[in-house]
């Protein structure tokens, strides 16, 4: 009977898997089929990139030079800060130098008032930008010299009011970065790709996310996400209850996974998937279905409980081919990420791996993030929890050639 019951619940799992395998199949080549604008030839919008800088990461500096290498005619950049002692600075300041020709600035906020410090830079940021189309993109991320020209383009039309891209991961160093970064061009892309599919986009991702400022003022500011912790979701979700399109741009950045240490990497995407459960519960509690290798891993059990280890073997083996298959659609098919086509056999583990984190997410309702602690709400808002201090703002703008 035991075996029976394990038996079932393997091959449910299975199937609901490779129903999934088949819609990201679909979504796979909805989304490369897709027509994208061309012919546009101008004038081109003065646009602001804000970059919200913590600290020192694994190839910042290569980073932040690819925004200044831009094939576009008019943009500005400014970063965003706590205080003048960020070491992120100095790259900042090395890299400007070599790039005279885009203005840039620094802005200092200072501790954050809201649990959202990101949130907070942001919105001493975009009171600085000197644009009307503003783009926020995260220190992690590197792009081609035509990132801005694909962007752009798609806000010019009216009834669009953000843009957002899909990403692959690149590996800092490490067996860990790897898996985290295989994890973002297989796990991530397979989600949002399908979400699209079914009933259009309604969030955005964060590596990427570009925004007139007419329709950021029409949803209340920044301001209205700082207490969020996955702001970028919040920040789509009311963009298109606020009857804008958000588009899934046809361009992808590459998303370096910056943390290269076991514990680090764990810690990082329990915290995601924890800010997920709080945000979309629905979504995320069926998440649980679109993992493989347990349901593999139960079949084998339920073979060897029931005498046929051979049958056992053949589920397992089935959905390790499952999830190779879904990390060539999604990582090399979609977002073409050279990683996923060279290491697609080993998605089985991280696909193993992320059940486990799914699992932990459920576990409490505590985030640590940024070295301060928060529990979180239902709609995914944070509380400082009781004894953090509650730092006071402050904010002020530079021009960078002032911090050398």
């Amino acid at each position: 009977m035991l075996g029976h019951l394990l038996l079932l619940g393997s091959i449910v799992g299975l199937l609901s898997c490779t129903v999934f395998l088949i819609l990201l199949a679909g979504a796979g080549v909805r989304f490369r089929s897709r027509p994208q604008r061309t012919g546009f030839t101008g004038p081109w919008p003065q646009v602001t990139l804000l970059k919200p800088l913590h600290g020192l990461e694994p190839a910042l500096e290569a980073n932040l030079e690819s925004f200044f290498r831009q094939d576009y005619p008019a943009h500005e950049i400014i970063f965003g800060c706590r205080q003048d002692s960020d070491p992120a600075l100095a790259v900042v300041e090395a890299v400007s130098r070599r790039y005279p020709q885009v203005p840039v600035r620094v802005v200092f906020s200072g501790e954050p008032d809201r649990p959202n410090a990101k949130v907070c830079s942001l919105e001493r940021m975009a009171e600085a930008a000197g644009s009307d189309y503003l783009i926020i993109s995260d220190s992690d991320v590197r792009v081609t010299p035509q990132y801005l020209r694909e962007i752009v383009q798609p806000l010019l039309q009216p009834e669009v009011g953000m843009l957002t891209c899909l990403y692959r991961g690149v590996p800092s160093g490490g067996l860990w970065s790897r898996l985290e970064a295989l994890g973002m061009s297989v796990e991530m892309t397979a989600g949002v790709v399908v979400a699209d599919m079914l009933e259009g986009l309604k969030f955005a991702l964060g590596p990427t996310m570009a925004i007139r400022r007419e329709v950021l003022e029409q949803i209340g500011g920044f301001q209205v996400l700082a207490d969020y912790c996955a702001d970028d979701f919040v920040l789509g979700q009311r963009v298109f209850e606020a009857g804008k399109q958000v588009v899934l741009s046809h361009y992808v950045v590459d998303h370096v996974a910056v943390h290269q240490r076991c514990l680090a990497s764990l810690q990082h995407q329990v915290r995601w998937m924890k800010s997920t459960r709080f945000s979309r519960p629905k979504g995320h509690i069926g998440t649980g279905l679109t993992f493989a290798m347990p349901f593999g891993l139960l079949g084998l059990l339920a073979g060897i409980v029931m005498g046929d280890p051979l049958l056992g073997v053949a589920l397992l083996l089935y959905a390790a081919l499952n999830r190779m298959t879904e990390a060539m659609l999604a990582g090399w098919s979609v977002v073409r990420d050279p990683l996923a086509l060279r290491y697609f056999w080993l998605y089985p583990v991280r696909d193993l791996i992320g059940f486990f984190l799914w699992c932990a997410s459920f576990f409490n309702t505590s985030i640590v993030w940024r070295g301060e602690r928060y529990q979180l709400q239902l709609g995914g808002k944070m509380v400082r929890e009781a004894g953090a201090q509650e730092p006071a703002a402050a904010s002020e703008t530079v021009a960078v050639d002032e911090l050398a």
